[in-house]
């Protein structure tokens, strides 16, 4: 079983593998923020974890006071956890992470090449396996379609159940005759039921293997839903 403690560092590294796949000058900048974002939070958690996780404890008030300096962060994590720093030079870390400030920091474009990108990642990885014993696994892209293409499916069938008759049958003539009656009533605008329109044959062309979406096609689709049912 995972451990609650790795979860954020994972999101926050599946978060930059979705934007590095994109190769853009924007998306290099977001995943390289979020890279960071992982890495310090990586050893912040390791270093406040129980006794009885770590097999060592650190004062409060030394982890509190290093807690609000990520160079004081990087020296306790070297005074306690060396053995933690196999393949891994903290001095390149710090490095990083000013880099990372100033992109999070300047307006001006600053952007980051994809090899820093790649390289920062792969020590991320390479800590996140030496602090929690476990090898980062990064869902495919695919992976995370499908994931999403599930949840818009669920979504889709909670949506249709208010629109159900005693018998458990979708009604789709009813659906069309309640939304006309929101448009009449000022509550929907009449773009609304096109848009509905559409996102019901997204919906039917999804199922029936008609289509490839892409991962911001099934968002999209996810936010269109969304504002239907805070509607009815």
């Amino acid at each position: 079983m995972t451990k609650p403690w790795i979860e954020g560092p994972k999101e926050l590294l599946n978060h930059a593998l979705v934007h590095m796949e994109k190769k853009s000058s924007f998306d290099y900048r977001i995943a390289f923020i979020s890279i960071d974002n992982a890495v310090e939070l990586m050893i912040k958690t390791y270093l406040g974890l129980p006794k009885r996780v770590i097999n060592f404890k650190i004062k409060r008030r030394e982890l509190e006071e290093a807690i609000q300096s990520f160079p004081d962060v990087l020296d306790l994590f070297d005074k306690y956890c060396p053995d933690k720093l196999q393949g891994i030079e903290l001095g390149d870390i710090e490095w990083y992470h000013r880099t990372r400030n100033q992109l999070y920091h300047s307006s001006n474009g600053i952007t980051v090449d994809e090899k820093k990108v790649d390289k920062y990642f792969k020590i991320a990885e390479l800590l996140f396996s030496n602090l929690f014993d476990e090898d980062l696994t990064i869902p495919s892209k695919k992976e995370l379609t499908d994931d999403l293409t599930l949840k818009f499916m669920k979504e889709w069938s909670e949506f249709t159940n208010y629109f159900r008759d005693d018998n458990g049958k979708f009604d789709q003539k009813y659906i069309t005759e309640y939304f006309n009656q929101l448009v009449d009533d000022g509550q929907l605008a009449r773009n609304d039921i096109r848009l509905y329109n559409s996102l019901r044959r997204f919906r039917n062309d999804l199922v029936h293997g008609m289509i490839t979406p892409t991962e911001d096609d099934i968002k999209k689709a996810i936010r269109d839903l969304h504002y239907f049912n805070e509607r009815i």
